[in-house]
């Protein structure tokens, strides 16, 4: 009489996930890379409407004006004095557009200093943020 002897195997068979994991942390880098990320300018306005609104490119310099006339960049009041400087600064090799969001009630004299800065700095496109109506 033979005797068979069964040699069980030490390693267990089973799914290996670490390609799944490592898939996983590619895809969420793809998505975060490609994410565009919007930035917001710091305070919340009223958008004034307007029937020729039309979308805008989305790397721009976003520059706010509140309803009593403050001028802030980035949720930091920077003052008309410091919009020159600061397009100027963020101009550098490039030609974005700036896009000047501003309160439907703010005054238009704010406005336009706002828009006379931006272009003394340099921008050659400078815009108004509005609403479709």
């Amino acid at each position: 009489m033979k005797r068979f002897r069964y040699l069980k195997n030490s390693e267990e068979t089973g799914i290996n996930i670490s390609p799944l994991i490592d898939m996983m942390f590619l895809l969420l880098i793809f998505f975060i890379v490609t994410t565009a990320f919007v930035e917001e300018v710091g305070i919340d306005v009223q958008k004034p409407k307007a029937a020729s609104a039309a979308l805008l490119e989305k790397k721009s310099i976003m520059i706010g004006v509140s309803e009593d006339g403050r001028v802030v960049y980035g949720g930091k009041e920077i003052g008309l004095n410091g919009v020159r400087g600061l397009v100027a600064r963020l101009l550098t090799g490039d030609d974005r557009p700036v896009i000047i969001i501003a309160d439907e009630s703010s005054r238009s004299g704010v406005l336009v200093d706002v828009i006379d800065e931006c272009k003394l700095a340099g921008a050659k496109k400078v815009s108004l943020a509005t609403e479709t109506e």
